[in-house]
């Protein structure tokens, strides 16, 4: 029998103004949810009181933003900061109480933001759920790669915090497989992926040499690791080019171009596209070098865009999205020699990239919206059976 109860659902995210990929996946998920199963959807933001969403909401869907105020963080000194978090936290848990009793929701989902360290206080008699969007290894740990003793200390007592309050969860969402192993106290963890923005009617036709990778200028992403190894691939070809899309700081990768003596009329670094997928139509190889991730939704898009796909195995993601050899080449983390070979690979085997091309295509069908609607659909059921 299928349960068809219109559920009346609660998300708690910071802000929507952003175009991140949290804000983007959320949107999608809510519309979804608004418009094929009738849901009833309020997002309580608590920044960006008078800023435009980025991506489009349905009208059916409530927006309560709370005006807490929280990135008024971002500007003060460290110990103002601890006195003006504490301020903010008990007026967002007094204004969260309210609106919750107020709405009754069946659930109420946290992307794991300050909500977490109360949500399972309020008793507005909804089921809890939380969702997390990086992974446990990488959480709080974005950007840098500068740690230091205090920071480690402050690390593994928050931690255990954290998962104290995810125990009393009804459930926890992780984006993969991997990620989940990352979590043996808990026994309330299931996986859902993020789901597909777009499935193109087009497929890259394979012709452009051009290698292909997009993300922001930052550590995290291995820019630095992509260039150290193109620096290589470049003396086996001298017509395929690399281009990089992107926000942020390019000056130290530009530095890097021109430290490796890469050739920069065949390597590029642009600022970010309004057109990824003409991108991906106009390239033949994808190329994902991150050290870290929490799932690698562009690797899904440029294989759902008919491209063969080089990546490193970091943490997590790529092993839950692609088959090594099959329809793309998942290589050890951080291995640029091996690196730069798999792209010369791919660059040098024509039919081998269309052979991972057609076999990556129709493997990431299983992240489109209505496939991972259906897994959700499942999870709320769950809760009420």
């Amino acid at each position: 029998m299928t349960n068809d109860k219109r559920y009346k659902i609660v998300y708690c995210t910071p802000a929507l103004y952003m175009a991140g990929g949290v804000e983007r996946v959320l949107s999608l998920k809510a519309n979804y949810f608004a418009e094929h199963f009738g849901y009833d959807i309020t997002i309580i933001l608590t920044e960006g009181k008078d800023k435009p969403f980025f991506y489009p909401l349905s009208d059916k869907i409530q927006v309560v933003n709370l005006d807490i105020g929280f990135e008024q963080l971002w500007t003060c000194s460290f110990v103002k900061k601890i006195f003006v978090y504490l301020k903010k936290q008990r007026l967002y848990k007094k204004k969260l109480t309210s609106e919750l009793m107020r709405i009754s929701p069946d659930i109420t989902i946290s992307l794991l933001r300050r909500e977490i360290n109360f949500l399972t206080r309020i008793k507005d008699g909804s089921r809890k759920i939380g969702e997390i969007h990086v992974n446990r290894l990488n959480y709080r740990n974005f950007e840098s790669n500068d740690t230091n003793g205090i920071k480690r200390l402050f690390a593994n007592i928050w931690m255990r915090d954290l998962v104290r309050h995810l125990k009393k969860l009804d459930r926890f969402v992780t984006l993969t497989e991997e990620d989940k192993l990352q979590w043996p106290e808990l026994d309330n963890v299931l996986v859902v992926p993020d789901p597909l923005s777009f499935f193109p009617n087009a497929v890259s036709p394979l012709t452009s040499k051009r290698v292909l990778a997009v993300g922001r200028y930052v550590y995290q992403k291995g820019f630095d690791l992509l260039l150290r190894a193109w620096a290589l691939v470049e003396k086996d070809t001298s017509e395929w080019e690399l281009a990089i899309y992107g926000q942020g700081n390019r000056e130290p990768y530009m530095q890097l171009i021109n430290d490796l003596g890469i050739d920069q009329s065949r390597c590029h670094l642009y600022g970010p596209t309004n057109d990824i997928i003409r991108e991906f139509l106009n390239s033949s190889i994808f190329v994902f070098s991150s050290r870290f991730e929490g799932f690698g939704m562009v690797v899904v898009e440029a294989m759902s865009s008919g491209l063969p796909v080089v990546s490193f195995d970091c943490p997590c993601g790529p092993k839950d999205i692609l088959s090594d050899n099959e329809d793309g080449l998942l290589i050890e983390n951080g291995n640029i020699d091996k690196f730069a070979s798999s792209i010369s690979r791919l660059v040098n085997d024509q039919s081998l990239r269309a052979q991972m091309a057609k076999s990556g295509r129709k493997n990431v069908e299983r992240f489109k919206m209505e496939c991972i609607g259906q897994k959700w659909k499942g999870i709320f059921d769950g809760l009420y059976e």
